[in-house]
């Protein structure tokens, strides 16, 4: 990594320069043993760092996959976390890397009061000019705020595939994909067309779709000078009502100030308080009728609208053919990459940055993202608080939480008080409990009872004899 030797053109001096402390430090929580990243250390000032590539990179027929981490360790007030991939040239010194250097993508997070952004930007020449215009990536449709403010590692991926497709992802899952030809803004080939910046509306052009119709007439009795509200005359003053009591009398319990000063502050006079006399009538002073809508209101009047029998329609100038027009098929040929730059401002310090590659296989891409974010995560998961922890946290950073939670814990204790607390014994109960109780047994009793179960036997083998008799 070459940190830069020079500063910001069009900018103070006081903070031109780009002397933005970095440090290559391991993470303040959850680190990994061994270890470390790239820090930006300083506050409110320009930093500028990079570093060539091993090969250059071409865009040609295979994917551009850029991946990377980032750690707001103390959050982000206004300040970026975005990479720059630095066009190849004769005379690219990064010594002097900085806002104006020719770049071919910028990539990465990006944060300024309430606005969260994910930046995919790209330089794309224009093959009839020569000039490189910025295409910017729609913004994503997920809510950003979380990866800005967990103070954890998260994982920024950028795909660019020879079909010219993207896709960026955050922790290896897609948060926006789109078509560099279709989802770009400005678009990147011009319209065929364009209005012709020498056309000129028409003095008589009429694009007044209605028009008052020219032949009506105000009727006769028509009165413009009836006023939209009259007294109703209907109204009665309310009984009780004290007609020679003012609303409003002076405070009997005000006192004049001590150092009221009549010649220079003039008499003095008690504020005035709400008459107490009022409190219970239905109104005081003098009485006025009240208002109500005159039924023979019209107010100015106006003719109808009708349509307009000269309308042209809305006027555009006409179209002639675009003179910058071209067409190029294939933006996924880029300008060659060489290098890689953070030049960043922050309002907030220790951003991390880690593990950066850049190659073309996702296979790669995924193995380096599982030796370094994927430990990163494992480590950060297992020195995650326990539920009661978190759910303690929340409660203090949402105080009305504590309620649900009362709730929550009462309802299976009040449900089980209910349904299963033993039920009062009535007297009903304990009669029928009563009489079902077992008396003892006799010998005699028993005796009784074996003759009487053999008596039965004899019987119905006889019944059964005199049966089978009568069927023979």
């Amino acid at each position: 990594w070459v940190l830069s030797k020079t500063k910001k053109e069009d900018t103070d001096d006081n903070i031109a320069k780009y002397d933005g402390r970095w440090e290559v430090e391991e993470l303040k929580e959850n680190t990994v043993p061994g270890d470390r990243g790239l820090v930006l250390k300083s506050v409110a000032k320009h930093h500028a760092i990079s570093a060539m590539l091993t090969k250059a990179f071409i865009f040609d027929n295979k994917p551009l996959i850029v991946q990377y981490e980032v750690n707001f360790q103390e959050g982000i007030d206004c300040g970026g976390a975005y990479i720059k991939l630095l066009s190849s040239s004769n005379d690219l010194n990064l010594e002097y890397f900085f806002d104006k250097t020719p770049y071919t993508i910028m990539f990465g997070p990006d944060k300024c009061g309430e606005d969260y952004k994910l930046h995919f930007i790209f330089r794309h020449k224009n093959p009839k000019t020569g000039e490189y215009d910025e295409k910017h990536a729609k913004r994503p449709d997920i809510d950003l705020k979380k990866f800005y403010l967990d103070k954890k590692t998260h994982l920024y991926t950028l795909v660019l595939k020879p079909d010219d497709t993207f896709e960026m992802l955050i922790d290896q899952s897609v948060v926006s994909k789109g078509s560099l030809l279709e989802d770009m803004v400005p678009s990147v080939n011009p319209p065929k067309e364009i209005e012709d910046p020498s056309d000129k509306k028409p003095d008589d052009w009429d694009e007044r779709p209605k028009i008052p119709d020219p032949n009506a007439v105000k009727p006769d009795d028509w009165d413009e000078d009836e006023p939209s509200k009259i007294e109703d005359p209907d109204a009665v003053k309310p009984e009780g009502w004290l007609d020679d009591e003012p609303q409003y009398v002076p405070d009997p319990n005000a006192k004049k100030p001590k150092d009221w000063d009549e010649e220079m502050d003039g008499e003095w006079e008690a504020p005035q308080v709400p008459n107490p006399k009022c409190e219970t009538a239905p109104g005081c002073g003098h009485w006025v009728r009240p208002m109500k809508n005159n039924p023979n209101y019209k107010g100015k009047w106006k003719a109808p609208m009708i349509d307009n029998p000269n309308y042209q329609g809305i006027w555009s100038p006409r179209k002639i053919p675009n003179p910058d027009y071209f067409e190029d098929l294939h933006p996924f040929k880029m300008t060659t990459v060489s290098a890689i730059g953070l030049e960043l401002w922050s309002m907030t310090s220790d951003i991390y940055f880690d593990n950066f590659i850049i190659c073309s296989e996702k296979e790669v891409a995924d193995r380096w993202a599982a030796d370094g974010w994927g430990l990163k995560k494992l480590v950060a998961s297992a020195n995650e608080p326990g539920m009661f922890s978190q759910l303690v946290t929340a409660a203090e950073d949402h105080p009305w939480l504590w309620v649900l939670y009362i709730l929550t814990l009462a309802l299976p204790v009040g449900l089980g008080v209910l349904f299963c607390w033993p039920a009062k014994k009535t007297d009903e109960d304990t009669d029928f409990k009563k009489t079902d109780i077992s008396k003892p047994i006799t010998k005699g009793e028993l005796k009784q009872e074996r003759e009487g179960l053999e008596d039965d036997e004899i019987e119905l083998e006889e019944e059964k004899e005199n049966e089978d008799t009568a069927e023979d």
